[in-house]
């Protein structure tokens, strides 16, 4: 697999749950936003916000937060926007029944928050035909940090916009 969600063999999956059941198809799903063509990507993209983030979020969506910002890093990952866009839902979803997979998701997605910087600061690549991809990326990675740091929810009250940087 490389280096690139290398990790995700010490998770296990199977042992998580999405809206649709087992976890265990997620690192599929990673590995088709990260490596597939557009057509793949798009597909697999979608079907990972369905799982993971509408509208509840799970016990798999924390455990796939880390690997999100991952993709949202790497230059090569076709869609970096729409991957900071599902973190941004990630972040606005929660699920009354389960607070704590709230809060981990939550957590979890400000912890990404230098990424986000990082990205929202790259200089922009001007490209023949249309928008620059970092330019895409640059304004999803701005309207990420901007929720992340005035993220409040009842499942984070004690988590400050400035401790929400320190995680």
């Amino acid at each position: 697999m490389g280096t690139v969600l290398g990790a995700m063999r010490n998770v296990r999956w199977h042992e998580l749950q999405h809206a649709y059941g087992s976890a265990s198809q997620v690192p599929g799903v990673l590995s088709r936003i990260a490596w597939g063509d557009a057509p793949t990507s798009d597909e697999a993209l979608s079907d990972l916000e369905r799982w993971i983030s509408t509208p509840p979020v799970f016990d798999s969506t924390a455990a796939t937060v880390p690997f999100l910002w991952e993709l949202a890093a790497t230059d090569t990952v076709r869609d970096r926007a729409g991957v900071l866009e599902l973190l941004a839902t990630i972040l606005a979803a929660g699920n009354a029944e389960h607070p704590a997979w709230t809060r981990a998701a939550h957590d979890a997605v400000a912890a990404g928050r230098a990424t986000a910087a990082r990205l929202a600061a790259a200089p922009d690549t001007p490209e023949a035909g249309g928008p620059s991809p970092a330019r895409t990326v640059r304004a999803a990675a701005t309207r990420l940090l901007a929720a992340i740091d005035r993220h409040v929810c009842p499942m984070c009250a004690g988590l400050s916009p400035h401790a929400a940087q320190a995680h």
